[in-house]
């Protein structure tokens, strides 16, 4: 009998779409950890954009189409506070009227976590150190922090496995900008609030920024490389995996990696 918990990964859209390496070191990552990882194709969006954009009935549809992909799953693990705290938090409120659902929903969600909380909360493994030469900032997401309380967490396996010292910046904990459809909504405040962001990483004396979920990390990447801060950025995922050999987020030709 296999012992070993069985994962259901969700990938996330960004992930799938911009970073592939982000989800190859989660499975690296958790297969150290002794796990089964599975990669359900049947998966898609976790549905924030409609969610966020007042589109009830899309989100609905979307989340019965997820909670379907990842009902035989031992854990639901997703290298993203936003998306794992959609999956955990709102899908169940989206079914509020509809008990069948709701209680589908309410399964889920007790099996959903955010890879860096699974690691050192749940399964509390020790993993293969992964070295990692240079100083890194951490940015703390939003979603992730308030949601699902994710904070020393990502620090500790810094600390403990690619043995680095996490510079903090002033302001950690405070919005990078991009919000969903945020940045999207509010271009000018979105801007102002990445180049504060951008500015206290540099202050840091880091030369990586570092987080746990993409969509922030794009978005500080890009504003990093509009004002030529010299400064590389990756998911903390690649680096506790020893996968940040790659050129870093928003680096030339970082999305043609691991396609062979």
């Amino acid at each position: 009998m296999n012992s070993k918990p069985r994962i259901g990964l969700f990938v996330t859209c960004l992930v799938d779409l911009y970073r592939p390496n982000v989800g190859f070191a989660s499975i690296a990552l958790l297969e150290d950890a002794g796990c089964d990882v599975v990669v359900p194709e049947s998966q898609t969006c976790c549905g924030q954009p409609a969610y966020n954009s007042g589109d009830q009935s899309s989100t609905q549809k979307i989340a019965k189409a997820t909670i379907r992909a990842f009902e035989d799953f031992d854990y639901v693990v997703a290298p993203s506070g936003s998306c794992a705290g959609m999956l955990k938090h709102h899908y169940p409120d989206l079914f509020k009227d509809d008990h069948i659902w709701f209680d589908k929903a309410t399964e889920l969600a007790k099996r959903v976590h955010e890879l860096t909380t699974f690691l050192v909360d749940v399964l509390q493994v020790s993993l293969p150190v992964q070295p990692f030469s240079a100083s890194v900032t951490y940015h703390d997401s939003c979603s992730g922090l308030r949601e699902l309380g994710i904070k020393k967490q990502p620090r500790a396996l810094l600390e403990n496995i690619a043995k680095v010292s996490v510079n903090e910046m002033e302001d950690t904990e405070v919005c990078c900008g991009f919000g969903g459809t945020f940045c999207v909504k509010f271009p000018d405040i979105s801007k102002r609030m990445v180049t504060d962001k951008a500015a206290l990483a540099q202050q840091s004396g880091a030369r990586v920024l570092t987080g746990g979920d993409l969509g922030c990390l794009l978005n500080i990447s890009g504003r990093i490389d509009r004002l030529d801060i010299p400064m590389k950025v990756y998911h903390v995922a690649e680096i506790l995996s020893g996968m940040a050999d790659v050129p870093a987020i928003g680096a030339p030709d970082s999305s043609n990696q691991n396609e062979s």
